[in-house]
């Protein structure tokens, strides 16, 4: 009580330095500024902090993280780029928290946040609604939507994101040596990993550091041998809180593993693949140009729920798409992509088997670039009408006659909440040598649109011609016709 009576008669005049417009006069004397950060007003407090940290005053900056009177320090929102000084004087701060003989479950601070994302701490500033700065604290409501939920466990934690290339920067150095050498008393938690074109020892080094048990969402891009894949499944099967999986691009390197049969090749990729499956958390599944074959496949078993599954530029098999179908970790999907998946030769009832079990849940749909035709658009109108949650749908490039998109824009005609929808240009406005027809375009998309008018409002709609061979640019019909530079 005396501690916070004495916070709130700290003097104008120290109050008036720290925000006048001219130069922050407690700045200017810093062996000032830190004597009564104690007796500072919280507001005043984080006021003196985010000054500090515009001018570079290091010293004050590191006293002031060793007295922060919150539970959690979203320091890199502030950090817009890498700033090695900066975190060097942040962690000095830590460490002064870490020599002090007390228990660390009493200390103010639980989680220091280095993520460069956007963070409501610095919205809700303390002494105006939301913040109760007696406590120190966040509201209930803004600790859940700013905070991440470690903020109230008891130990000390550094909560981060972590891009590997192919070597770490100065930043990133200095962090896991900083990191490495205090072990036994902070928590080093990375949120978001991505892994690009690195390599096998930088990655094990890293996950030495890091535990992967606390990894939410991994993006990984890289091209590894079928050994370096098989370690690395190893600490992908630890990763049991991982809720967003992007694999991008990733490749097996055959050639600097001439002495790896063929067979064992394939037992290193299905072991990496069937780590996936015991993913207990994971919603997010993107899979883009990703080593898969039918084989593969079949060892993706979902156990959670997923809310997105997106594969691009991928080759499916009819197996494949069978596999997904029956797949009941899918029922419940919100967001569906095979954009540049090739149907052209499957059945399409595996896919509408799918539609049928998400009628209640989805709310986007891409089929872009997957040559369908009118046959499989057909089988497929019955579940699409009824997925009445729809917001946005792509059809563009497919092979689709003037005929069957009437047939689906009347299908479409109850989904009253669809707000994006865009379609392909028809074949009959291409001749037969594929030339684009810009007079037939211009003149059947008024009448698809009075389609749609006469069964509800839209919102964003386009009718899209495919990519000119000269400019890779469209025709565009949205209320009026835009040409590419080629035939504009």
């Amino acid at each position: 009580m005396e501690r916070r009576l004495h916070r709130e008669n700290v003097s104008r005049k120290d109050s008036k330095r720290i925000e006048s417009p001219r130069g922050q006069g407690l700045l200017r004397n810093e062996a000032l500024a830190i004597s009564v950060l104690q007796k500072l007003p919280m507001e005043l407090f984080l006021s003196l902090f985010k000054e500090a940290f515009k001018s570079r005053h290091m010293k004050i900056l590191t006293a002031m993280v060793a007295e922060w009177p919150f539970a959690c320090l979203p320091v890199g929102a502030l950090m817009r780029d890498p700033d090695v000084m900066i975190l060097q004087a942040v962690l000095d701060g830590v460490d002064i928290l870490l020599m002090q003989k007390v228990d660390h479950r009493r200390s103010k601070l639980q989680v220091l946040d280095l993520r460069n994302v956007h963070n409501v701490f610095w919205d809700v500033c303390p002494g105006i609604e939301g913040v109760d700065c007696s406590k120190g604290t966040l509201s209930k409501e803004q600790a859940e939507n700013g905070l991440p939920r470690y903020y109230l466990r008891r130990f000390l934690k550094l909560v981060t994101d972590f891009e590997l290339r192919d070597h770490l920067d100065e930043q990133q150095t200095f962090l896991l040596q900083w990191a490495q050498q205090r072990k036994g008393s902070i928590h080093l938690c990375c949120m978001k990993m991505s892994i690009f074109a690195t390599s096998m020892h930088i990655f094990i080094m890293v996950l030495d550091t890091f535990q992967p048990y606390y990894i939410e969402e991994l993006e990984l891009s890289t091209v590894w041998t079928p050994v370096a894949l098989s370690r690395f499944a190893r600490c992908f099967g630890q990763m049991r809180n991982l809720r967003k999986l992007h694999l991008s691009c990733v490749y097996i390197d055959t050639n600097k593993d001439v002495n790896t049969p063929e067979d064992k090749e394939k037992k290193y990729s299905a072991r990496f693949i069937s780590q996936i499956s015991k993913l207990n958390y994971l919603q997010h599944l993107y899979i883009n140009g990703v080593y898969f074959s039918s084989e593969h496949m079949k060892q993706l078993c979902l156990r959670s729920r997923l809310q997105s599954l997106s594969i691009d530029l991928c080759e499916f098999s009819q197996s494949d798409l069978q596999h997904l179908s029956q797949c009941k970790g899918l029922f419940q999907l919100k967001h569906l992509n095979f954009c540049g998946v090739i149907l052209l030769n499957l059945c399409p009832t595996p896919l509408q088997f799918l539609l049928e079990n998400v009628t209640d849940t989805l709310h986007t749909l891409e089929l872009e670039n997957c040559s369908i035709r009118d046959s499989q658009l057909r089988a497929l109108l019955p579940a699409l009408s009824q997925c009445l949650h729809l917001t946005r749908v792509n059809f563009t490039d497919n092979d689709i006659s003037t005929s069957v998109l009437k047939d689906l824009l009347q299908s479409l005609g109850n989904l009253s909440k669809l707000t994006e929808e865009l379609y392909p240009a028809p074949l009959e406005c291409y001749n037969d040598q594929g030339h684009f027809l810009v007079s037939k375009f211009a003149k059947m998309c008024p009448d698809f649109l009075d389609t749609i008018r006469a069964k509800r409002e839209h919102k964003t709609i386009s009718f899209l011609s495919r990519n000119c061979l000269k400019c890779f640019q469209r025709c565009v019909f949205d209320n009026k016709a835009r040409l590419c530079p080629c035939l504009s």
